[in-house]
């Protein structure tokens, strides 16, 4: 699958911009996890890590309101489209759902950094400028241990790359960090 194709289907699914950003962020992340992840990358391995990412929330308007749909309709929607280690990783970002538990290190990264993604954002927000290059990790991390501060980014999903990755949580937000600071223009920040 090209990055071009998973766009595509991205847009067509998904109208909200700033849910695309999400999205562009997560591929971001994705790929940056991927080199750290991986013995020896390769731009293959980057574009499916990527696309994981690009495509994790393609079905999220259209499952408003049942959460445990999410990561699943997709696959009623584009049959076949979507090839199977890829599916499963976006199928598994939404385990506490769909019980389909991630296995592999692409699962468990899409399922830790799409709520830091979140988390950074808010933390940008609030901001003085709102711009990605004046935020350090530092920052997210005293954002991050705010209990009040962006409630809806779950610190526990986050926490996993810890255990599920080997990724102490301070290297994990640098790398998601970095790799979202490198699209700033795309996500408007």
């Amino acid at each position: 699958m090209t990055r071009d194709e998973a766009y595509k289907i991205l847009t067509t699914y998904l109208k909200n911009p700033n849910l695309i950003k999400h999205s562009l962020a997560a591929e971001a992340v994705m790929k940056a996890l991927c080199k750290r992840l991986s013995a020896n990358p390769n731009p293959e391995d980057e574009n499916k890590w990527g696309i994981v990412g690009l495509l994790h929330d393609a079905d999220y308007e259209i499952c408003k309101g049942h959460p445990e749909e999410h990561g699943l309709l997709l696959f009623q929607k584009e049959p076949n489209k979507i090839p199977e280690d890829i599916a499963y990783a976006i199928k598994a970002h939404n385990y506490e759902y769909t019980k389909i538990m991630p296995k592999t290190n692409m699962d468990w990264a899409i399922a830790s950094c799409d709520q830091l993604t979140g988390l950074i954002v808010a933390a940008t927000l609030i901001h003085p400028d709102k711009k990605l290059a004046s935020i350090t990790p530092e920052f997210i991390i005293n954002r991050f241990k705010e209990k009040s501060f962006a409630k809806g980014a779950d610190r526990n999903s986050i926490l996993r790359c810890e255990t599920q990755l080997r990724i102490p949580l301070n290297e994990f937000i640098e790398i998601s960090l970095r790799a979202m600071q490198r699209i700033s223009n795309e996500l408007g920040l």
